[in-house]
């Protein structure tokens, strides 16, 4: 469905009402118990995502934005001339706006993102800045098949962007089909620019998810707000508590929502009942190497082309190319 919110073409694909309810009840049914870290993103979860992303503890967007200020040159020409990108999960579109002012005549910019809101406002905000380009934004789970718009113009090869290290809070599996069908996009052309967290200190990951100013605890709370308004559901907040681990093993940070004492919710007609300190598994977020992100890549269609990284080797910027 087309939507002109905001005089924006909008390709409005967002996920039904009955998705979060069928994929709630799913989650709360499994063992361990699970919530899908996707809807996060509704209007609130956005704002406060955002919040996270301007906190001390959180190293992450800071990082990101350095590597993409010293290197974004080297990004676009690596990118390549008359390329449509392909951006998911861009969010607010800051680090996006950063890598197109260096592209060489871009021929559209089609940004994929589950909140409709924050998409919107992006590419109002951008088509401010950059009039000359076509924006096509699509409101959508870019985990899901789905068919992009066309531009108007037909670009010399596609470029996906993803930054963020979103391809964190993908399990392994879920990741690698995720890049196949990115690298079938991309094309023998194309290419990715992809947003890498890396393993560190587990205190500094820690600090990250669990900030002094709890707005991470706000953040994860608002899955039970969110179910409590859409699905009326009647989780009580003050009964649950937030909870992120690193788990060195894994090579992940497990968010968790723990129950504060044996209570029964519903969603709708489904009752679960919780022990005290019993917990719902709300978002991993995978941290990796860089030699073992290449692999899970190459194991998709990928070849590492370039790497960007910090001087503390926080996060990396990692360029794929499809090999022909």
């Amino acid at each position: 469905m087309n939507d002109s919110s905001g005089g924006v073409a909008l390709l409005d694909l967002e996920p039904a009402t009955s998705d979060f309810r069928e994929q709630v009840v799913a989650g709360l049914s499994a063992s361990p118990r699970t919530l899908p870290s996707k809807f996060f993103y509704d209007e609130r979860g956005a704002e406060l995502f955002q919040q996270i992303c301007e906190l001390p503890e959180y190293y992450i967007t800071r990082t990101e934005h350095e590597i993409l200020r010293e290197h974004g040159p080297e990004m676009a020409e690596s990118v390549g001339a008359n390329a449509e990108l392909v951006g998911f999960g861009t969010g607010a579109g800051v680090k996006t706006r950063m890598l197109l002012e260096h592209l060489d005549n871009p021929i559209a910019y089609v940004p994929v993102d589950i909140s409709k809101e924050r998409l919107v406002e992006s590419a109002m905000a951008l088509r401010l800045q950059m009039p000359e380009l076509e924006i096509l934004p699509v409101c959508a789970d870019y985990l899901q098949e789905m068919r992009l718009p066309v531009p108007s113009r037909k670009p010399d090869h596609i470029a996906v962007y993803f930054p963020g290290s979103t391809i964190g809070n993908l399990e392994p599996h879920v990741a690698l089909g995720f890049l196949k069908r990115v690298c079938q996009l991309c094309g023998p052309d194309g290419g990715l620019i992809i947003g890498v967290d890396l393993q560190k200190a587990r205190h500094v990951i820690e600090a990250a998810y669990n900030d002094k100013a709890g707005v991470t605890a706000e953040f994860n709370f608002n899955l039970l707000v969110r179910a409590n308004r859409e699905l009326g559901a009647d989780f009580v907040l003050p009964c649950w508590k937030h909870r992120a681990v690193y788990s060195e093993q894994e090579g992940r940070i497990e968010m968790h929502l723990v129950s504060q004492s044996e209570q029964a919710v519903h969603v709708g007609d489904h009752v679960f009942v919780f022990r005290a300190g019993e917990h719902i598994i709300s978002e991993f977020s995978y941290k990796h190497t860089i030699q073992g992100f290449a692999a899970l890549a190459a194991s998709a269609g990928f070849r590492l082309s370039r790497t960007w990284t910090d001087p503390q080797q926080l996060f990396a910027v990692l360029h794929f190319v499809v090999p022909v």
